[in-house]
């Protein structure tokens, strides 16, 4: 009986090249087995492709015709005659199986305790180090916990692709991290992400490129626009300006194209 692997991008296509190899279109001819679950990897990293074992079934004995009913093992006569079907219990019984199986009503649902901040570092940590385990990474995760804000860094020379363009990695990673601490506890701890020391290094570059702008604009007046950034970039330019008297800084734009404007604001107190 031929048995075959076949390897793709998703368990579908795979099974699609199965039944192709085998000659058939209806897949409940074959007998399927999955090796490999595809994964995607985390930014292309760590990806694996999909792989299916397929075998033909064996094709079914016809039965002979044997008027009423056809002889079982132990010789006696099998009545070949549908059976009748029982009747199903009326509308007020189901109700009442419904009910019960519910639990019935009334019963307050069960309230899950918020979690501390540590609670939630925690759960972030192992997210991440479940992540670099998956994409066989090698990679330290530290938590660092301040008030009702998580830290979280990823350090390790091997981890800088995780990192994206103009650290897009670190925003998904973000994203999903924050995902899995909501769905896993209940809670509101700000998160902040960092992949290689790249954080510090962005927010300090972003602090010095501000500084350059804010001079500018106290010495020319008016207003400078600053290309569209993520809410940890646009923070920084925020944080920098707020630091200066005679400029403010305020955001415009719908994200991802949201920006940063720094406007001359004299300071009327002079």
């Amino acid at each position: 009986m031929e048995l075959i692997e076949i390897r793709a991008r998703t368990v579908e296509l795979a099974e699609q090249a199965a039944l192709e190899e085998l000659g058939l279109k209806d897949r409940n001819r074959v007998e399927w087995e999955i090796l490999q679950e595809p994964t995607r990897g985390f930014l292309g990293v760590g990806r694996q492709d999909a792989i299916v074992r397929a075998k033909r079934k064996p094709a079914k004995r016809r039965r002979g015709r044997g008027g009423r009913g056809e002889k079982s093992k132990s010789g006696r006569q099998q009545d070949s005659r549908p059976k009748r079907q029982k009747q199903a219990p009326a509308r007020g019984s189901q109700r009442r199986q419904v009910k019960k199986a519910a639990g019935g009503r009334g019963q307050p649902a069960k309230k899950r305790a918020a979690a501390s901040v540590d609670e939630q570092g925690e759960v972030a940590k192992s997210f991440v180090v479940g992540l670099l385990e998956a994409v066989d990474m090698d990679g330290e995760v530290k938590t660092t916990l301040a008030d009702d804000l998580v830290t979280l860094e990823v350090l390790g020379e091997d981890t800088e692709p995780l990192v994206g363009p103009r650290g897009s990695g670190i925003e998904a990673l973000h994203t999903v991290a924050k995902s899995v601490i909501k769905r896993k506890t209940i809670g509101s701890a700000r998160l902040r992400v960092d992949i290689a020391g790249y954080g510090m290094r962005r927010r300090e570059a972003l602090a010095i490129y501000a500084a350059g702008l804010i001079e500018q604009v106290n010495a020319e007046g008016g207003e400078l626009m600053l290309e569209p950034m993520n809410a940890a970039d646009r923070k920084v330019i925020h944080d920098t300006v707020g630091k200066h008297d005679n400029v403010r800084s305020f955001s415009e734009g719908e994200a991802p194209q949201r920006y940063v404007v720094i406007a001359y604001a004299e300071d009327s107190t002079g």
